[in-house]
C-alpha cells in the first residue's frame, strides 16, 4: 500500500509524519531519534488548521487539541520539557537531553496529524464505526485536565502521555490482516515511553486495550474490510 507517493494522495489527504523504512537508527550511546523527512513536510502546518485541512472540516477534537498543545508550549515552553526529560533520562547529557526534547515536541505536535490521517482513512474505507470511537477515547483522555501526567502543571512534557495513547491505539489498528495506515510508529512509541516511565506507560498500554475491548464485537468486521476492500 503506497502511503507516500504525492501523485496518489487526494485533496486534502494529511501525509505521514513517520513514514515506513525512514526512521533514523540511533547509534550506540545516541538518543533514539525517530526523525522521518515527511515529518518537515508537514510539522510547520500543525498549528494551523485550516493550513492541515484545507476547505474541510476540521474532525474531531483536533481544535481543541491544538489549542492545548499551543497553550502548553506558553508554560515552560521546550526548558520544562527538558526538565522533565533530564529526570527520566539521568544518564543523558545535556545534548541528548536536547535532542530528545527535540524529538519528543515533534511527536507532539503531530498527533493532530496522527488522529485526521486515522479517521480519514476509517472513512475512505467505510470502518468510521471502528476507528471512530478508538480515536475518540484517545481525544477524550487528551482533553482531561488531570491525567497522569498533567499538562495543567507539567507544561509540554504532561502531553507526553496523551501521546503515547494515540500511538498505541494507532498501533492496535495495525495488527489486522492488512495495514491501515502503514507507518512504522514503532520508535515514536517507545522513545515516548521510555520519557513517561514503565508505570505511566503500562497504565496506558491498559486504557488502549480496554478502548479496544469495547469495540471488540467489530473487529473481525474491521479485519475482514482491511483484508478485502471493496
Amino acid at each position: 500500500m503506497a502511503r507516500d507517493d504525492d501523485s496518489a494522495r487526494g485533496h486534502g489527504e494529511v501525509t505521514c509524519p513517520w513514514c515506513p523504512g525512514v526512521a533514523n537508527r540511533p547509534a550506540a550511546g545516541q538518543v533514539d531519534r525517530p526523525l522521518p523527512h515527511a515529518l518537515h513536510r508537514t510539522r510547520s502546518t500543525v498549528t494551523d488548521s485550516q493550513q492541515l485541512f484545507g476547505d474541510a472540516d476540521v474532525p474531531g477534537a483536533i481544535p481543541d487539541i491544538l489549542a492545548i498543545i499551543e497553550s502548553a508550549k506558553t508554560r515552560g515552553g521546550t526548558e520544562g520539557l527538558e526538565r522533565f526529560i533530564a529526570r527520566s533520562l539521568p544518564d543523558s547529557d545535556d545534548e541528548e537531553v536536547r535532542q530528545a526534547a527535540e524529538v519528543a515536541l515533534e511527536v507532539i505536535e503531530s498527533v493532530p496529524i496522527f488522529l485526521a490521517r486515522a479517521r480519514q482513512e476509517g472513512g475512505i474505507r467505510g470502518l468510521s464505526s471502528v476507528v471512530d470511537p478508538l480515536l475518540d477515547h484517545a481525544e477524550r483522555y487528551y482533553l482531561q485536565p488531570l491525567d497522569l501526567i498533567p499538562e495543567m502543571t507539567h507544561g509540554l512534557a504532561g502531553l507526553l502521555d496523551d501521546s503515547y495513547l494515540v500511538l498505541k491505539i494507532l498501533q492496535h489498528l495495525e495488527k489486522g490482516p492488512d495495514a491501515f495506515l502503514d507507518w512504522d510508529l514503532d520508535y515514536p512509541a517507545r522513545f515516548v515511553a521510555r520519557l513517561i516511565g514503565g508505570d505511566v506507560a503500562q497504565r496506558i498500554d491498559r486504557i488502549a486495550a480496554e478502548a479496544m475491548d469495547e469495540v471488540s464485537n467489530h473487529l473481525a468486521e474491521l479485519w475482514h474490510r482491511m483484508a478485502h476492500p471493496a
